[in-house]
């Protein structure tokens, strides 16, 4: 909704102004400049991008004009998962865990938090990690080099929508003095006709220049950190696991390891260490004997 909000108040103070300096709205409707930038532009965007990325900066765009984040209670709902696994950990046998995960989409802890469990990337992350604890030969800090590295990995892809659309944005300023280059052409075959139709061929002309500006400064680069910060957003469940898990198997109790998750997560989101205990932790399967192991 802000990304919408800020393109209303942009443009209609760009028009407004424009108005009142006594400029005629009618003069900016260029159709043909904005068929030439625009053209270019997405001609640009496909030659440096493979199929999967312009599908996904489609995706990003939406995303990142839904605000589409992990919130307060997605963020609970994880710190409740992992607290369910680490208790599966402590008090079952290793087969009894392999259940939950070779088989997410039948365990009942799974099946308990359906948005995480929708999230398949995310849900196989944990499951990886889960299963390198349960075989039990690993070190802490080698996994916690792992689990930082695809972490890392994960990040990389999730951005590229971010670089795709910041390289259409740096080039737009350029590919608007081109149509402006291509307007001027034109005025100058009506070098002959009078200064009212030269002066308006050359004022159509200069309209390039200024949206390939506007629509860079003003449009897609605002947008494509918006991309950024929503796409890096979706990463934080990663750190919130990776730090939860890499305290437990460094002996941490559950309820431990559950703040070190809690931490990483930004002030402005993060859930109190109350909203930890009454909803995330009394909420998890076998909540009675959850609560009863942390007391």
């Amino acid at each position: 909704m802000g990304v919408l909000i800020g393109l209303v108040v942009g443009i209609a103070s760009m028009a407004g102004g424009f108005m009142a300096m006594g400029g005629h709205i009618e003069v900016i409707w260029q159709p043909f400049e904005y068929v030439i930038i625009g053209g270019i532009a997405l001609g640009t965007f496909i030659i440096a991008n493979p199929m999967s990325v312009i599908k996904d900066t489609g995706k990003g765009m939406l995303e990142a004009i839904k605000g589409a984040g992990p919130k307060k209670a997605d963020y609970l709902a994880l710190l409740g998962l992992l607290f369910s696994l680490m208790r599966e950990l402590r008090s079952k046998p290793r087969n009894e865990v392999e259940g939950h995960i070779d088989d997410p989409d039948n365990s009942p802890i799974f099946q308990h938090y359906p948005k995480i469990q929708k999230d398949k990337y995310l849900t196989q992350y944990i499951c990886d990690y889960v299963r390198l604890i349960l075989i039990g030969n690993a070190r802490s800090h080698e996994i916690e080099a792992l689990m930082e590295q695809e972490i890392s990995t994960i990040k990389k892809y999730k951005t590229k929508p971010y670089n795709a659309v910041s390289t259409v944005a740096e080039a737009l300023p350029a590919i608007g003095i081109c149509a402006a280059v291509l307007g001027i052409v034109k005025a100058m075959g009506a070098i002959d006709q009078s200064p009212e139709i030269l002066g308006h061929y050359i004022g159509s002309a200069l309209i390039g220049t200024f949206v390939g500006i506007f629509s860079s400064y003003a449009m897609l680069s605002p947008l494509a950190t918006k991309i950024k910060v929503t796409r890096e957003k979706q990463c934080q469940p990663y750190i919130i696991t990776k730090q939860t898990l890499i305290a437990y198997m460094n002996g941490a109790l559950p309820q431990i390891a559950l703040e070190h998750g809690r931490k990483t997560i930004s002030a402005a989101e993060r859930p109190s260490i109350d909203d930890v205990e009454n909803d995330a932790i009394a909420n998890t399967p076998g909540s009675g004997a959850a609560l009863q192991q942390a007391a």
